[in-house]
């Protein structure tokens, strides 16, 4: 069982919150805010009752050195400007000086620089761990995106707090995706995308048996559709993964699951330009980019006739246009049903192409965890949530 944030006594204490502030940065500057905001709501919560708030992340792969330009710096300018609340930076997240600026009265609101700065976070060090839980009197962990990693501030540390809960965007990945594992609502309708099929070969055979429809676009169809014998020309394929696409599509009709896969396409020349519709085979010098119209209604009339629907990578190259289409049609078909059919999305690109087609604020969750996610639906247990129901 773990605990949620409202049933903890915060009152006079001091908290420590491992978040996901792994963003990108671009001229010193926060570039995508989102999972920022995404733990503001648990940070507020805590500040209204708490003592004192010390916040700590990683940021990119400085590799246990000090690396200046994954500093958190640019985060704290952001966070500060967010809460509209001072926040001291401390220069490091363990030390004499990091303790001196945590117990200091006047500072309520505490960010820690990179965890990653120190070995010891990746290799899940217990003196590390030790030493940053000596810094609060209570855990949470509002991480889900690093919630698959057996590190220090997300495995390690919560061992030291009989205290201890999952922020609020920990409970609420948890709150939409822990149904999907245990019983989807039906008819469940789950769109996968993206390059490859071997990045979802484990959550395909995790959620085979409880999906209805099997919506399957990006890259990943064209390697099902040449193990069917459709011609694909240029178009992506994993050649090693070919016999795996044929069994994933027995074992889809042995299972009674509708696996739809795209029936025309939007092709590119070899420098994916020059756009062109193809129906069923594509030509030899051209590749797939996108699914083309009359996929694209196949999958929004499944959409129509779904309870919950995953999805996991956009359908086409959705960064480029019109490559975008397909993923937008899904995207607006996800909206227009809302909140009748609730939605869940999983992946950076896949949000990214629900925010691009301008309809964020019409899907049910948007999931913060990239690895952290798929792992989840493959049915692996997370270090960051096993962790949280230890005892301590």
């Amino acid at each position: 069982m773990i605990r949620k944030l409202v049933d903890l006594d915060l009152s006079g204490k001091a908290v420590f919150v491992r978040v996901d502030f792994n963003v990108p940065i671009a001229d010193g500057k926060v570039a995508e805010p989102h999972r920022i905001d995404s733990s503001l709501p648990t940070i507020r919560f805590i500040l209204e009752r708490a003592r004192k708030v010390i916040i700590a992340s990683h940021l990119g792969r400085p590799d246990g050195k000090i690396v200046p330009k994954y500093s958190l710096a640019p985060v704290h300018e952001y966070l500060q400007h967010s809460l509209k609340k001072p926040v001291v930076f401390a220069p490091d997240c363990i030390g004499p000086d990091t303790e001196r600026i945590v117990q200091a009265d006047q500072h309520q609101i505490v960010l820690l620089e990179n965890l990653r700065f120190h070995k010891e976070e990746e290799k899940n060090n217990r003196e590390f761990s030790r030493a940053l839980a000596s810094l609060a009197e209570v855990y949470v962990n509002d991480a889900f995106g690093a919630a698959h990693r057996a590190h220090a501030s997300i495995a390690g540390m919560a061992g030291f707090f009989k205290l201890k809960a999952a922020g609020q965007l920990m409970q609420r990945e948890l709150d939409y995706l822990g149904p999907i594992l245990r019983a989807p609502d039906q008819p469940f309708v789950m769109i996968l995308g993206g390059a490859k099929v071997s990045d979802k070969i484990g959550v395909i055979k995790n959620l085979l048996p409880k999906v209805r429809t099997l919506l399957i676009g990006g890259g990943m169809a064209y390697t099902f559709l040449k193990s069917q014998g459709t011609q694909v020309g240029k178009s992506l394929v994993e050649e090693d993964r070919l016999d795996l696409a044929a069994e994933l599509l027995a074992e889809a009709a042995r299972r009674n699951v509708k696996l739809v896969l795209p029936i025309d396409h939007i092709t590119g020349d070899s420098e994916k330009k020059n756009p062109a519709s193809a129906e069923n085979q594509i030509p030899s010098d051209r590749m797939g980019l996108d699914i083309g119209p009359k996929s694209a209604a196949l999958f929004a009339d499944a959409i129509n006739k779904a309870k919950l629907v995953l999805w996991n990578g956009p359908v086409g190259l959705f960064e480029v246009a019109p490559y975008d289409h397909g993923s937008r049609i899904i995207a607006d078909s996800l909206a227009k049903n809302y909140p009748q059919v609730t939605s869940v999305i999983a992946g950076g690109d896949t949000v990214a192409a629900v925010t691009a087609a301008g309809v964020a604020e019409k899907i049910t969750h948007l999931s913060t965890g990239g690895g952290a996610t798929l792992e989840f639906l493959e049915g692996r247990e997370l270090p960051g949530v096993k962790a949280l129901e230890e005892s301590a």
